[in-house]
């Protein structure tokens, strides 16, 4: 059954029952399972699932294009954004908005797990590159710099970024 969304856009009715969509990994520790694709919504919105690993760390990084919305589904995860930074647990939400460098960590002893809303859609699709990438093992750095320049999505290593990993016992990913 099709509707007419906000947007303007007819789109199918979606339903994703709990535990479904493809579930892959991005980077050590760190995996997505897509929910809700941008083409679901009119491209208004896309929203995927991280789970994170005990001492598993998303690499600082600035959106351009989009913002995110995350809400904490299991266990503690950490967030970073400018100068910022919380532990949130099961309930919490943080919005991180475009132009401003974030990062993300399991900052407990248990497996985490967050729901990310991302405005508007499209950045799934630099997951779902990703994911690709990793299928058939780790991905070389050029090859997921080049991906997230499709996405202008540049990386950073600010000087705050080694404390972070010091008192997180977090394991920093491999860089250039």
């Amino acid at each position: 059954m099709s509707v007419e969304l906000a947007t303007g856009i007819a789109a199918d009715v979606k339903v994703v029952q709990p535990g479904a969509g493809r579930s892959a990994g991005l980077a050590p520790g760190v995996g997505v399972v897509f929910k809700i694709d941008g083409k679901d919504t009119g491209g208004a919105v896309s929203i995927v699932e991280h789970p994170f690993e005990v001492g598993a760390l998303v690499p600082p990084h600035t959106h351009t294009l989009e913002d995110e919305i995350s809400i904490v589904l299991e266990g503690e995860i950490g967030f970073r954004s400018e100068d910022e930074e919380v532990v949130l647990g099961v309930g919490g939400y943080i919005v991180k908005p475009r132009g401003q460098i974030h990062t993300m960590w399991n900052a407990g002893t248990k497996r985490g797990r967050l729901i990310e809303v991302i405005t508007p859609a499209g950045f799934e699709e630099f997951f779902r590159g990703l994911a690709d990438m990793t299928d058939s093992g780790p991905p070389k750095f050029e090859d997921v710099a080049a991906l997230a320049g499709r996405y202008e999505l540049p990386f950073a290593q600010p000087d705050w970024l080694p404390d972070v990993i010091a008192r997180y016992n977090l394991t920093p990913l491999p860089s250039a």
